[in-house]
This record gives structure tokens, sequence and C-alpha cells, in this order.
């Protein structure tokens, strides 16, 4: 009996399911939804291969001459038509990226970028073999990687990885990344490594940086760890041959609340102890599906939402979020960008992705890689005129 091949059918159609329709409530099964959704949400094409490789395996062995092997052929059946339904949705990013950066930005957006950027921009090509061959974001063979490097004294968890090209441009801006994980798990290889390999392609030096974890760690001990990175990035740029003076944070999830709290308290002694001269001023940050509440509460004496510390002079950011995200309401990202436009002289850009989830960050999926393309606008525009590649 093919109790092998229902057993796989039934959870990769439960997956396929959970992606279409996830839910919200009660928690344990919203984060059940999102841990069995999340991955085909974003790479529908995983489950479609898993399947059909179940299906042909299956049928090899004789197992579908049998009445359960007929059930799972049909819920196979099914679950394939949850494919396109998946990959139209990703696909509705391309005009949610485009209006917001238009939002953000202005209309003439693309005329203030590098032409070549802004043709490929417009061509809304992507990368298809990538998205259906390679979803996992491996090293591209145009990228170098050092890593491990200490930028810290908190042992491994002050340690980054350095993404770059091998010719070293000189003048590459710089781009520092910090995981997600609810500030106690999670590891800088993990997240956003599609974001990173692509700029890195494009001739940019990306640092992804682990950070202090609770419960050793308690904030600030996170932004702290934060500025310890930017300083660490202006103090080596020469070696890879970035520009000290163009210093970009970005973060997923707990690592958006880092990238937004270490943009908005530039130079602050706070967070700078024993370190208080270093520059840690950044001309951009990146917020990809972040919490922006209070942290650790009573445990510290600072406030610890981005949203205590806004003010006029904030750099250009970058909000983006998935409308279906599970875990962290969309309703922070929202709040976040229209008190920040309230105060902020500088564009605030937020990206909302139709039905998009949490942690859409981890392949190589279509909404990823047009969120990239977003983003790379949006650096090229803020960057200082006099930069290659910038308005």
């Amino acid at each position: 009996m093919p109790i092998g091949y229902l057993i796989t059918v039934v959870l990769m159609a439960l997956a396929m399911l959970l992606a279409l329709v996830p839910l919200g409530r009660p928690a344990a099964l919203r984060t059940a939804s999102w841990t069995l959704g999340s991955i085909v949400n974003e790479s529908p094409f995983v489950a479609f291969y898993w399947i059909l490789a179940a299906t042909l395996l299956a049928l090899a062995q004789g197992d579908l001459d049998t009445p359960i092997g007929w059930v799972a052929l049909a819920i196979a059946g099914v679950t394939f038509l949850g494919t396109p339904v998946l990959v139209r949705r990703s696909l509705a990013a391309r005009p949610a990226v485009e209006a917001a950066l238009a939002d953000g930005l202005g209309p003439t957006w693309r005329d203030a970028i590098e032409p070549p950027l802004a043709g490929r921009l417009r061509s809304g090509r992507l990368p298809w073999l990538r998205i259906l061959l390679a979803p996992l974001p491996f090293l591209h063979r145009g990228v170098r990687q050092k890593r491990n490097l200490s930028y810290g004294d908190g042992g491994r968890r002050n340690r980054l990885d350095v993404y770059f090209h091998p010719t070293r441009p000189a003048g590459a801006p710089i781009l520092i990344h910090f995981h997600g994980g609810g500030f106690f798990m999670g590891r800088k290889s993990f997240y956003s490594r599609a974001l990173l390999v692509e700029l890195a392609r494009h001739g940019w030096v990306c640092l992804s940086a682990n950070y202090r974890l609770r419960p050793r760690a308690v904030f600030p001990d996170y932004v702290v760890d934060a500025k310890k990175a930017i300083a660490w990035a202006r103090e080596h740029a020469a070696e890879y041959g970035a520009d000290p003076s163009v210093v970009f944070v970005a973060g997923s999830s707990a690592g958006a609340h880092m990238a937004a709290t270490a943009a908005l308290t530039p130079n602050d002694s706070r967070f700078q102890p024993g370190f208080e001269e270093a520059d840690t001023n950044v001309a951009g940050a990146i917020c990809l599906f972040g919490y922006y509440g209070p942290v650790d509460r009573g445990r510290q004496p600072l406030p610890s939402s981005p949203l205590d510390y806004l003010r006029a002079d904030a750099p250009p950011i970058l909000v983006a979020h998935g409308e279906w995200d599970m875990l962290v309401p969309v309703e922070q990202a929202r709040l976040l960008s229209e008190r920040l436009r309230d105060v902020s002289e500088s564009p605030v850009v937020y990206a909302e992705l139709p039905k998009g989830p949490h942690n859409f960050d981890l392949f190589h999926s279509i909404r990823f890689e047009i969120l990239i393309d977003g983003i790379e606008a949006f650096a090229a525009w803020v960057r200082p005129a006099d930069v290659p590649g910038s308005r």
C-alpha cells in the first residue's frame, strides 16, 4: 500500500493550503501555519517538484494501482493547482514595490539613478533559472566571502561575514545586515543571503553580522553590537575597496528593529560605550518584516523601540512588510512608516507586499527578487551624487 506516497502528498497539500490561507489564531496554530506554509509560499516550485518526484516514484513502483494510490494522486493533482495561485500572488509584489518607490522618492525616481539600473528595473526581468532551479541562496561564482571576522569582544556572537566582488571596485557602498530570530536565536548565514550576494555581484561590499542574544544580552546590547559593526565596517572599508562614507544598515525581523534603532541614533554615546568617538552615521536603513515595539521591558533604563528615537534628521529608510505576516502584524510597519513620515525630512519608502508572509527573504523567490530590485533602486537614489551608480 502506498502509505509513504500518501503521507508525502498530504503533508505537501497541507503546506500548500496553509500558504494559500494562513492561520492567524490561535497562537499555536499561527506558528504551525507559518512553519509549514512559509517555504511553499516563497518557493511553490519546491512543493511542485517534491510531489512530482514522489508521484513518479509511486508510478514506477506500481503504487498507484490501489484505491489509496488513486486518492493520493487526486490530492496531488489538486495541490498542483495552488502553484500558479502563489506565483500570481508573488508577482503582485512588482506593482507594489514600484508604487512604494514612487510614493517615497517621487514619480520621477528612475530619472535620478544610473540608466542601466533604471533600464533593468523597467524591464521587470527576473532571474527565473535561479528561482526555478536554485532557490537556495548559495554563493555566486562572481562573489567572494570572508567568514567569521571578529568585530567586538562578544566571542562568536561578535563575528561577521563579508561578501565582496573579486575586483574590489573602488568606492563601493557598504551594506550591513542583522539577522532575525526574536533576539534569542538566529545566525548571520541564514537571512537575506540572496540580497547580500546580489548586491555584492553588483559591486557592493556586504556584511552579515551575528550579535549577542538573550538571555545573556539585554537591550541596548543588540544596538551596541550594531554600532560596533558599523564602526568596524568604516575602519576596514579600504581593505575591500569600499567607501567608508556610504554605509547602509539592514535587518530582518528583530534585525530590522536593530537597523532602525541604529539608524535613528547616530553617534549616540548611550549606544557606544568605549567607542564614543566612532562615526556611526548611516546613509540609509532597510527594514524587512520587522518588529518595532519595545523589548526587554523592565530590564533596562533606555526606551527600546525605534519609535522612541524618531528625529527630523533621520536618514532615508525603506520599510518592507508582508500583508499576511502571521508573526509580526503588518500594522507595526505601517505605524513606523507613518510616524517617520510625520517627523523625518528624508524619504520614507513603505512597501507592503500583497499577501506576503514573514521571512520572505530566505530564498531566491519571485517576491524577494522583486524587492531586491527595489532595494537597489532605493539605495542608488539615496547615495551621494558623486558615487558611481547614484543619482
